[in-house]
């Protein structure tokens, strides 16, 4: 659909290694995923492009599917869209998919949901080739006792104890839909559904369930610790590198592909 201004929107899903880069928001001082799409894709444009996406990710943080929005005022099709914006693209980062959407359509305020996945390698030696996308914890973790504590979050909830002192979100309710931890071999899955997050939430939920997976803590401790409503009272934050957007769900009105609609 082409809007009154001449322009038309397309949405598309993006994948990254997030190592190389400052986040995915726009920054002077360096690298941002933001930018290099905005470069990418203003090449076949050929006109300046701004790039909107379903949700920030910090410095280090990967993401599968990354959905994002831009608008254009020239026709291509969607293959050349892909592929011309792909060859303007550094090697860690791969546009899986573009679509056209209607202008009303938002990256971020159409979503109904984000899910992020937190990897962690539960070995007595540190990783060597995947040491800049999984976390270490050396101490054996019981996953199956993280799951257990982490149903306590599950619900709409203040994640107060759980957001970094940098958020600006103007409160900390948010609803999580679930949350799962799984032993892979030697590695442990955090998996994380919620309608939206707060700053540093998952890796600070992350962080927090490892001592519970250590045996330092209780499982009753997470719920102990959301209902006190203090940073101070939680874990350390996790490290960046485990930290993964898988996709943001959408609902089946917008025609994206299946991996990002839910029915």
């Amino acid at each position: 659909m082409t809007s009154q201004n001449g322009k038309h929107r397309l949405a598309a899903g993006v994948e990254y290694d997030g190592t190389p880069f400052l986040g995915w928001q726009r920054q002077k001082q360096g690298p941002t995923v933001q930018a290099a799409l905005a470069h990418a894709i203003s090449q076949v444009a050929d006109h300046p492009v701004e790039v909107h996406a379903s949700g920030r990710t910090d410095t280090g943080v990967h993401a599968w599917c990354q959905v994002i929005h831009f608008d254009v005022r020239v026709k291509r099709d969607m293959r050349s869209w892909q592929l011309g914006a792909q060859s303007h693209l550094a090697e860690g980062v791969a546009i899986r998919w573009v679509r056209p959407v209607s202008d009303d359509f938002h990256a971020r305020y159409a979503a109904v949901s984000r899910h992020y996945r937190y990897r962690i390698v539960n070995l007595l030696n540190r990783p060597a080739l995947d040491r800049h996308r999984v976390a270490w914890v050396y101490q054996p973790l019981d996953a199956a006792i993280m799951h257990e504590a982490a149903q306590s979050l599950v619900g709409e909830h203040d994640f107060t104890s759980f957001r970094a002192a940098g958020c600006q979100a103007r409160h900390a309710m948010r609803c999580l839909h679930n949350i799962s931890v799984t032993r892979h071999g030697d590695e442990v899955v955090v998996d994380v559904v919620a309608n939206a997050f707060l700053y540093h939430m998952v890796r600070n939920i992350v962080g927090s369930l490892i001592l519970v997976g250590r045996g330092e803590r209780g499982k009753e401790w997470m719920g102990e610790v959301l209902e006190l409503k203090d940073r101070r009272e939680a874990g350390m934050t996790a490290p960046s590198q485990g930290l993964y957007f898988m996709k943001a769900h959408y609902s089946a009105e917008w025609n994206l592909p299946t991996e990002v609609t839910v029915t």
